[in-house]
């Protein structure tokens, strides 16, 4: 049987009363709104002395306007009755430029100082000048570059490159790709090749806050017989510039493997006791009691040469007081054995305020003397530190 049509379906006797819509009548307009509109326009007027704007960025005004601007198009007779002041025949001259409209390229300032110059902008100069900046051009400077030097002490390291070398051509150690925006975390003691040379990590120096990261001061020897002191972060990135560069994979299966340190050595090095030459007005009347105790496997003038940039230093030059030479001791060990010693004359209190605003607090810094350091270093040799303690209210070291 075929489908009806819609003539066909509209033809049949609607039972139901379906089609049988009725029209609400619409009243007719008494024009009470375009009077109440009259009288929020009056009050518009008599407030700011003009008419309401289409174009304006205050969405109470710009609604107003709007509706105004429909209005007098074709005033009814009761929006006339109700025009007190008169609003249909002023026309608004002091029109605003609207933020939808384009700007013309002429009214568009080249540079703040013919910002500053329009009229009724009086700026104060202090606004403009700046204060307590350090200028971009001393900005993070560097007292020295970390360049390659002659590595001096490099017979400590022959022999570990030659079996690294020879692991490497037997298959024994891989070398995988450094991906390029890799994050890497040099240790002490891994294995890279940047630019075609072994690079060996031998020394990662206290952590310090510089440009808002945490950083460190590495000691990276090459094989080559040559040797830098990079920041971390540089040396990162010097190696995902290098697109041949790799990273030795360390034996064994993590830090608990007993294989995990096998290309660590234990370097020694040298105690030294540096004075701040900060002029800093908390830390200046102190510096005759207030020294830093550091370990480091490279020279000592080498460490120290960045210390203005260097948080861990106060972020000012040192005086190197006092050094003590360490023959066949752990470096790491004995920094931390001298840091637990002198543990109690360490200043709760000081800190320091990077350019970036943050509070930082260096632990490598006690109120004690150079001969206290000498006579702890002595004591390590010795084997007999254990049995000393340091003594703060007399600022002695005593037997336990």
């Amino acid at each position: 049987m075929p489908r009806p049509t819609l003539e066909q379906i509209f033809a049949e006797p609607d039972e139901f009363g379906l089609l049988a819509v009725k029209m609400k009548p619409r009243p007719a307009s008494t024009g009470n709104n375009g009077v109440a509109i009259m009288s929020d326009v009056t009050r518009f007027y008599e407030t700011h002395g003009r008419l309401p704007r289409a174009n304006s960025p205050n969405h109470e005004e710009m609604r107003l306007g709007t509706i105004w601007e429909s209005l007098v198009k074709d005033p009814s007779e009761e929006l006339r009755r109700a025009d007190r002041l008169g609003l249909l025949g002023l026309e608004e001259t002091a029109a605003e430029i609207s933020w939808r409209d384009e700007v013309e390229a002429e009214s568009i300032p080249d540079t703040l100082d013919d910002i500053f110059a329009e009229d009724g902008l009086d700026v104060q100069p202090e606004l403009v000048q700046l204060r307590h900046v350090t200028p971009a051009a001393e900005r993070q400077v560097p007292d020295h570059r970390a360049d390659f030097v002659p590595c001096k002490d490099f017979d400590q390291f022959a022999s570990l490159f030659e079996t690294m070398q020879q692991a490497l051509d037997s298959g024994a150690r891989e070398a995988t790709l450094v991906e390029k925006w890799a994050v890497i975390e040099p240790l002490e003691g891994d294995f890279f090749i940047r630019n075609g040379l072994l690079a060996y990590i031998a020394e990662k120096s206290e952590g310090a806050q510089r440009s808002g990261a945490r950083d460190h001061r590495l000691r990276v020897i090459f094989s080559n017989g040559t040797e830098s002191d990079p920041l971390m972060s540089s040396f990162r990135k010097s190696l995902s510039d290098d697109k041949t560069a790799r990273v030795v994979q360390r034996l064994g299966l993590g830090p608990l493997d007993p294989d995990w340190e096998t290309d660590k050595i234990s370097l020694s090095g040298t105690i030294y006791v540096a004075r701040s030459l900060s002029e800093d007005p908390a830390i200046r009347p102190q510096r005759d009691i207030l020294y830093k105790v550091g370990v480091t496997s490279q020279d000592v003038r080498r460490r120290v040469a960045d210390a203005r940039n260097d948080p861990t230093f106060l972020l000012a030059p040192v005086e190197i007081v006092a050094t003590y030479s360490l023959q066949n001791l752990s470096r790491s060990k004995v920094e931390n054995l001298l840091h637990r010693f002198f543990d109690p004359a360490r200043p709760g209190e000081l800190f320091i305020i990077d350019r970036f605003g943050k509070k930082i607090r260096p632990r490598e810094w006690f109120y004690v003397l150079p001969e206290h350091v000498g006579q702890a270093a002595q004591l390590i040799k010795d084997g007999q530190l254990h049995l000393y303690r340091y003594d703060r209210q007399t600022q002695k070291i005593v037997k336990r």
